[in-house]
């Protein structure tokens, strides 16, 4: 229960931010949404079950990445670009935590808010 309480006060933080904060999911290395939230006055623009295909996606694409770490670094985070939404994904011991982003933000924007999210998951274990 500590631990539910412990990433809904991240997400809130997170959230705080930046206002064009759509959604936060913090995923665990096996694929399971363990907590999430929209932002109230959005919607998802993937149904459910897609939602949930995309975060399981998201965990095999870490353990790909992790292939390369000892030659290229450990991954810092992962910034996708789309027509309707900005996705970024930064990792930290076993989560990954999926923001996504009204894409109008500016790259300078983006870069500070990376910073800043990486900043406020420092706690999670």
């Amino acid at each position: 229960m500590a631990e539910k309480t412990q990433l809904a006060s991240i997400i809130s933080k997170i959230f705080k931010l930046n206002k064009k904060i759509r959604y936060i999911a913090i995923i665990s290395d096996s694929g399971k949404i363990i907590s999430s939230e929209m932002k109230l006055d959005k919607h998802s623009l993937l149904k459910q079950q897609n939602e949930e295909k995309f975060c399981k996606d998201v965990v095999k694409r870490k353990k790909m990445r992790r292939e390369f770490d000892k030659s290229l670094g450990k991954v810092r985070y992962v910034n996708v670009e789309r027509e309707n939404i900005t996705q970024i994904v930064t990792y930290i011991n076993s989560k990954s935590i999926f923001v996504t982003i009204e894409p109008e933000l500016t790259i300078i924007a983006k870069e500070q808010l990376i910073a800043k999210i990486k900043k406020a998951i420092t706690d999670i274990e």
